[in-house]
């Protein structure tokens, strides 16, 4: 989720690289002449290669940019960015929910509390109209069982010194269950349930049925085992038939499962197990359904599933084995990492794989099969130049498609007649962010008075050429969880003393600003290479000093600044900048539980009413109690300032205005329609209808 260094032009070889470029880079003219197949092919640039052609195992743009041509998910997200159906035509969001059976209690109707009687009292508050079981489609009895297991437990060691664990024999007596089908998921179902049965649910004690011959279970861990409530929510989606995979294998069910457990699979280690590990089961529903039960509530787990799909049959135990064979490899410690796969991937998506030239290009080729109908564009080249300059005079000469501006250009090229261009806002930020586990950050008076003297419109127009917006709080101001009611901290240095004195900061004798003898001093750190924050850290330190608090500045090469700074927590204030996603989920960001070394509330934010709303967040399906909550949690994070938030970053896309849609007509005849980017500025949604002409033509909407 962090930002990347930008690379920076060294301005002395500008003008001799653009004359050497002047005279090797052929004009897009000269290219279709030689060329005619040029009208048929994109050309992208990249500064970086691809890493790995793999969805479930790739971390990186480059690679992305490949995996998202080559391979498709069960959805996607449409130009308004709601989901939509790819492999999956439809599914279904319902909820299977669990009560544990204790029959040592009673009803509200004075009856024992047994598994019949409490499924019959359940059955007859429905019958009549009971609030809390109106979302309830089923009510069902299951059968208690016992089992002997093997489980670990931490007990105190002998005295001064550290607990010891060890394996422990426990019995399971797992009493009967209600099973609850809900037909849409409800995080207070058993709060709603505890109320109807007086109780009940609170008093649950698992402890009573988990037993261990020489060693006490704690009621916590007996939890673990027979867990009193449980919420499995299920997403149970309907996959369309006769998709193919680029080698003619029809994609099913057991593609979906299969690629659940490789992402699982240890020997693997794919970056995506924390999105997948909530699953509880993927279970096939013949070969055209697929039922996923996920083990907690967990909302952000739907989305999870855009990524691409990999073919079962080409990567299976089986053929893995055979392939390390032929390779002359120990088939035990071969693994999907290993696989020739993910050099020439084969998937289901609109364009399929055709050559990978390391540090030089990457070729695509249209998939003719394409459930959808296959691309107009018959290729695609992923050029790797790694030198920016390069990459914008290879544009202008026309011997790539795109190009994204620098914020210095962007002025002049939005009105230049040959390109077409599509301004999008970031879905990241940059911050300054207190380590508020020093004492000068606790107070919030101290982090809002920084904030209010920094003039942030200044670094808009001056650093960022107007290229960015300012922003007061932690989502992306695209998305409906960004409440815009919420102003930004003022430029108002005098405001901000005010509040230093109102803390107790007064000037000494030499100006500076001191409490109880102990001035206000801190240092402020970033990453070397990012003439952003650099500048900003000037303005910063600038603006910092006139109020008369000792600032130091340090930048430090980025895996020093990551693993030695950030991620142990080691530093006063930093520059960074975040690169959000499209939920609603800032756990992992902002909740108190995450801020131990290498997690990502490396700040130390703490706050109970934001941490409750954070929970809650992550585990609401209904959209609209979502957002109004994430507005909540905007608004008190904005309150508590952890962050002086300071802007997000605008780009320009610059496209050949030869390149358009195109579509056949009522009467056969082709349509040339406009490219239209989605909500977040994306031009590639119609990115199969895309065309380039030989010369401009008239487009319509």
């Amino acid at each position: 989720m962090r930002v990347k260094r930008i690379l920076i032009l060294a301005p002395t070889l500008v003008g001799l690289f653009l004359l050497q470029s002047y005279f090797w880079v052929p004009t897009f003219e000269d290219q279709v002449k030689g060329d005619p197949g040029r009208l048929t092919r994109y050309i992208e640039t990249s500064i970086g290669d691809a890493s790995i052609l793999n969805p479930t195992l790739a971390a990186d743009s480059a690679s992305a940019a490949i995996n998202t041509l080559v391979f498709e998910g069960l959805i996607d997200r449409d130009l308004d960015l709601s989901f939509r159906g790819r492999l999956a035509e439809a599914w279904e969001i319902f909820e299977e929910a669990y009560l544990t059976v204790d029959e040592t209690q009673r009803l509200p109707d004075g009856a024992p509390a047994t598994a019949d009687g409490l499924l019959r009292y359940l059955e007859r508050a429905r019958a009549a109209g009971e609030p809390a079981l109106k979302l309830v489609r089923r009510v069902e009895l299951l059968l208690g069982r016992s089992s002997v297991e093997q489980i670990e437990v931490t007990e105190p060691g002998p005295e001064g010194r550290k607990p010891v664990k060890r394996q422990v024999e426990v019995t399971v007596r797992q009493p009967p269950r209600i099973k609850f089908t809900l037909r849409e998921v409800d995080q207070d179902f058993f709060t709603k349930i505890d109320r109807l049965l007086g109780g009940y649910v609170d008093r649950i004690d698992p402890s009573r049925f988990v037993k261990a011959a020489d060693s006490i279970i704690t009621r916590e861990r007996a939890a673990e085992l027979v867990p009193p409530t449980e919420h499995n929510p299920v997403v149970l989606f309907r996959l369309r038939k006769g998709i193919l995979f680029h080698d003619g294998h029809e994609f099913d069910s057991g593609d979906v499962k299969f690629t659940y457990e490789a992402i699982m699979a240890p020997e693997n280690l794919s970056p995506r197990v924390p999105d997948f590990e909530p699953v509880k089961a993927v279970e096939p529903l013949g070969r055209y359904a697929v039922k996923i039960t996920y083990k907690r509530l967990f909302e952000p787990g739907f989305g999870s599933w855009t990524m691409g799909i990999l073919p079962e049959h080409l990567l299976n135990r089986d053929a893995l084995r055979a392939e390390a064979v032929r390779a002359g490899r120990d088939p035990k410690g071969f693994s999907l990492r290993h696989s020739q796969f993910n050099r020439s991937p084969i998937g289901s998506g609109s364009f399929q794989f055709d050559a990978w030239k390391t540090d030089q290009f990457i070729r695509l080729t249209r998939f003719d099969r394409y459930w959808e109908g296959a691309p107009n564009l018959r290729e695609y080249l992923f050029r790797i130049i790694p030198d920016l300059l390069t990459a914008e005079v290879t544009f202008y000469a026309g011997t790539s498609d795109a190009y994204g501006a620098q914020p210095h250009q962007v002025e002049r090229l939005r009105h230049d007649p040959r390109f077409q261009n599509f301004s999008r806002l970031g879905l990241g930020y940059t911050y300054i962010g207190y380590n508020m586990r020093r004492p000068i950050f606790q107070d919030v008076r101290v982090r809002k008075a920084l904030g209010m003297a920094i003039n942030v419109q200044e670094i808009i127009d001056y650093v960022l050429y107007g290229q960015a917006e300012r922003t007061t709080g932690p989502y992306p101001k695209q998305t409906e969880f960004y409440d815009p009611t919420v102003e930004p901290l003022p430029y108002d240095p005098e405001g901000a003393l005010t509040l230093l004195a109102d803390a107790g900061w007064r000037r000494n004798a030499e100006g500076w600003l001191e409490k109880n003898g102990q001035p206000l001093a801190f240092t402020l750190i970033t990453n070397s290479g990012n003439e952003v924050r650099k500048a900003v850290m000037v303005v910063a330190q600038n603006a910092w000093r006139r109020l008369g608090i000792k600032v130091e500045t340090l930048t430090m090469e980025w895996a020093v600044f990551i693993n030695e700074r950030v991620d142990k927590g080691d530093f006063d204030a930093l520059i960074l900048g975040w690169s959000m996603g499209l939920d609603a989920d800032l756990y992992q960001i902002f909740h108190s539980s995450q801020t131990g070394h290498f997690q990502l509330n490396f700040v130390g934010y703490a706050n109970p009413a934001a941490d409750a709303l954070m929970v809650r967040i992550r585990q609401e399906y209904n959209r609209e109690r979502q957002v109004a909550m994430a507005r909540r949690l905007h608004r008190l994070i904005a309150v508590d300032q952890p962050y002086t938030f300071l802007f997000v970053g605008k780009g320009l896309t610059l496209l050949d205005r030869k390149l358009v849609r195109m579509v056949e007509g009522a009467d056969g005849t082709p349509r040339y329609l406009t490219i239209v980017p989605d909500k977040l500025g994306g031009i590639t949604f119609h990115f199969n209808e895309w065309v380039k002409t030989a010369e401009p033509v008239l487009t319509t909407n």
